[in-house]
């Protein structure tokens, strides 16, 4: 059943980054409306991140939701929700904190990342637990032109194993990565929607350059290596710029959506031994297209 709807989202920005909260929304139907998933997606584009308070949901109505943006994947490594296995269920805290406190953009292992996931909480500590987001295009737009010519045709490897491997044993860790092969991705993609320029290497999963001496003469080995770490080590930390971030309290039935695309995030890992209990649906994207010096 579709529903008309005419009516403008009400959106307050909450950074001048990035992010803006939505009010007078209910996702327990918003699937029906495709009038209103229409302007969640425009208004998703402009802000990268956006918050809905008090959406005391339910897990179909979460998959529904998340599904009228696009086709939903199933993570090969984290734990699903029993019934709807597009559903991860994450789970922290009480005897053992998790290592979380890393920026990423979410499955850049794949060859197509995704394009989205909408997170919502179910049960978080009365303090502490936020998460950070941040925009990876500002990120790329304010690089001085230096490191931007830099950038230009250059490509990173990204590898599922560097990140969720790294706890395992050498022989599951291999199979990690038989199952899934490090994927080449452009240093900086263009925004399939926008045709924006995104700073696109990661701390999650961005293991080194795969092209760098196309870019560089060579001295000597340790000269070329030493460099190549030092410029990846540069891009890495621009995300963790405040200046390009926004910030979330979690409250029960607080959900985020955000775009994998154009962002990457953080959580906060500073509420041991307290627990928190999340849920997310994560879309499925598109093969990641680069930013070259014929393209411009």
């Amino acid at each position: 059943m579709e529903i008309a709807t005419h009516t403008q989202l009400d959106l307050e920005p909450v950074s001048a980054a990035l992010g803006a909260e939505v009010h007078g929304v209910d996702l327990e139907t918003a699937s029906e409306d495709a009038n209103l998933i229409a302007q969640i997606r425009r208004a998703l584009l402009k802000h990268r991140v956006l918050f809905f308070r008090d959406q005391d949901i339910s897990a179909r109505a979460h998959v529904a939701f998340a599904r009228s943006f696009g086709e939903l994947e199933v993570h090969p490594v984290l734990r699903h929700h029993p019934e709807y296995e597009e559903l991860v269920l994450l789970e922290r805290g009480g005897k053992r904190a998790a290592n979380e406190n890393i920026y990423h953009a979410d499955t850049t292992w794949r060859e197509a990342p995704s394009m989205g996931s909408i997170l919502r909480c179910m049960e978080c500590p009365p303090v502490g637990g936020d998460t950070i987001w941040s925009n990876m295009a500002l990120a790329y737009e304010r690089l001085p032109e230096s490191a931007k010519s830099l950038c230009e045709d250059l490509n990173a490897m990204h590898d599922i194993a560097h990140s969720f491997g790294g706890d395992y044993p050498v022989e599951k860790r291999r199979a990690l990565s038989r199952e899934f092969p490090a994927q080449e991705q452009p240093v900086v993609a263009l925004h399939p929607e926008t045709g924006e320029k995104i700073l696109n290497v990661n701390q999650g999963f961005t293991t080194h350059f795969s092209n760098w001496l196309m870019k560089r003469e060579r001295s000597i080995g340790a000269d070329f290596a030493l460099e190549a770490n030092i410029f990846m080590n540069y891009l890495m930390s621009q995300a963790a710029h405040p200046e390009y971030q926004v910030r979330l309290r979690w409250k029960p039935h607080t959900i985020a959506f955000w775009d994998n695309r154009a962002t990457q995030h953080y959580a906060v890992q500073d509420y041991f031994p307290a627990v928190r209990r999340m849920a997310r649906a994560t879309i499925i994207g598109k093969k990641v297209r680069g930013h070259t010096k014929e393209a411009q």
